[in-house]
């Protein structure tokens, strides 16, 4: 599964914002017809967006497009319009049930096949932001083998919710950590929500840190200036690298040996923490740090 560190939205009916994405080497672009775009530019968008992904080099960065949500009407031309270009994955925002995949996949299986390309090679990213799509969590992951990455909206499940937004988030502790949970029991990644607040940097830092420790894979951006801090956050230092590196080296020598726990800078090292030095090293070689 590629690295999806930084997951930038671009308006789909921009060309000019669309050309400059292209050279920000942020991991995934995602050209959306949904909540960036207008009602009246929707098919401005969705022509933009096939002659960019016809005509534009990406460089390393995914190419993604963002549909509307299922029901809203515009969902069926968004991706009768863009898939012929081939994105390599297709984002679904308000993901409520595992009907909202399969009807996804089933489109996405029908183009591969009339198009002669390998099966399953367009991925899926499926936005959970109300509270019917945290509730069905379980049914949403285990409904394609297409899906990558559960993606959290933070914005949308407030307003769904009747909760206020708060600088700290608690009133989003519950769904976010159930994003995490979800993802991981069933392989996927979770990205994290948008920081809105674009020009405050400290802040971007603190919540990309905070996504990172809870064990996200990445987070979504809404701006170019918040690429480099995301990346960050999501790539182990070099420290973390060195010493996991440490811990892996000394477990084998000591399993070698017939010893399972062990001591190591004056801290117990067992399985788990064995197995959080691999993620770790994981998370590097994605990175292209080792």
């Amino acid at each position: 599964m590629r690295v999806r560190r930084a997951l930038l939205y671009i308006p789909g009916d921009s060309q000019r914002k669309i050309h400059k994405a292209t050279t920000l080497g942020a991991d995934s672009i995602c050209l959306d017809m949904d909540d960036g775009v207008a009602v009246n530019q929707k098919q401005a968008a969705r022509a933009t967006i096939a002659w960019a992904l016809e005509n534009l080099r990406f460089g390393r960065s995914e190419r993604l497009v963002r549909l509307n949500p299922l029901g809203s009407g515009f969902e069926a031309e968004d991706f009768a319009q863009t898939v012929n270009a081939r994105p390599d994955g297709v984002v679904l925002p308000k993901v409520e049930s595992a009907e909202a995949i399969g009807w996804l996949d089933v489109q996405l299986t029908q183009a591969e096949q009339s198009h002669g390309w390998p099966p399953g090679g367009i991925r899926m990213i499926a936005i959970i932001e109300t509270a019917r799509g945290i509730v069905n969590l379980e049914e949403i992951a285990a409904a394609s083998q297409r899906l990558d990455a559960l993606a959290f909206g933070a914005e949308d499940l407030a307003g769904d919710i009747g909760a206020v937004r708060t600088a700290q988030g608690s009133e989003l502790c519950y769904a976010r950590s159930a994003v995490v949970i979800h993802a991981a029991a069933f392989r996927l990644q979770a990205i994290d929500m948008v920081y809105v607040r674009y020009k405050d940097t400290t802040g971007l830092v603190r919540e990309a840190q905070e996504a990172a420790d809870l064990g996200f894979a990445g987070k979504q951006a809404i701006h170019p200036d918040q690429i480099p801090a995301i990346h960050a956050a999501f790539t182990p230092s070099e420290d973390a690298i060195a010493y996991a590196q440490r811990v892996v080296e000394a477990n084998r020598a000591y399993q070698s040996a017939g010893m399972g726990a062990f001591e190591l800078d004056g801290k117990m090292v067992d399985l788990p923490v064995v197995k959080a030095a691999e993620q770790v090293l994981a998370k590097a070689r994605a990175a292209g740090r080792l």
